[in-house]
């Protein structure tokens, strides 16, 4: 299995100098992991999609985290489920002139004035809801709404 590498560490004495660069299945794997547990106590037993919100300056990248899901949900209740990844553009607001305004590059100044200004929105990485069969609703392909509304209320969603 290919994982993003990259030749980081070039005083290494290994044969091949690589280092495998991947906090991103960290994250999964924390997702997998919180998941289960809520899956576990609503007697969910199979994972149909899991939905992330991902800031675009929280430093996770969509890619990897796809990469990792698939990397790791094999043999797991996960096996087989989708993810979906909602990205979160970067808004700042400045304190000077009063703009709230979304960018593309990140920045921390106010592209109406050059003010220092304020990040509101941007560093988001949480779980927006998952989807799964109970034990003995077999596979249907349809998520289960208490699952579902369960982690809605875990993320703080209506």
């Amino acid at each position: 299995m290919y994982l993003m590498v990259f030749d980081l560490c070039p005083g290494l004495r290994y044969p091949r100098e690589w280092v495998i660069v991947m906090h991103e299945v960290g994250i999964i794997q924390a997702v997998m992991d919180e998941i289960t547990k809520a899956a576990e106590d609503h007697n969910i037993t199979k994972i149909n999609k899991v939905k992330l919100v991902v800031g675009k300056m929280n430093g996770a990248l969509p890619d990897a985290l796809e990469m990792a899901f698939e990397i790791l949900t094999p043999g797991t209740m996960f096996d087989g489920a989708s993810l979906e990844i909602e990205r979160r553009d970067v808004v700042l607001q400045c304190p000077k002139c009063g703009a709230e305004s979304t960018v593309k590059d990140i920045t921390f100044f106010c592209p109406e004035c050059d003010a220092r200004a304020k990040i509101v929105a941007g560093r988001e990485l949480y779980i927006d809801y998952f989807e799964g069969d109970e034990e003995g609703e077999g596979d249907t392909g349809e998520g289960s709404d208490g699952a579902e509304d369960f982690a809605r209320q875990s993320a703080g969603g209506a």
